[in-house]
């Protein structure tokens, strides 16, 4: 596999773990589950969001760039 194994693995859905506190206005950061391991993206939302804090993300802004909300399990 070559440079397009990240264009391949869409994020959107993906449920990671907020590492830097995503301040309002962001960016923070975030793990994300990926290629049977983890990648740290730079992450976005639209309110501040603590470290440790489980997210899902929503949508995909570039290669290493996302934007999530927190995740509640039902």
């Amino acid at each position: 596999m070559g440079a397009s194994d990240d264009t391949d693995q869409n994020p959107i859905g993906a449920i990671g773990r907020v590492t830097v506190s995503i301040p309002l206005g962001g960016p923070g950061e975030v793990l994300l589950p990926v290629r049977g391991g983890s990648e740290a993206y730079a992450a976005w939302a639209d309110e501040p969001i603590a470290r440790h804090t489980r997210v899902i993300v929503v949508e995909w802004t570039s290669a290493r760039s996302v934007v999530v909300v927190p995740f509640a399990s039902p």
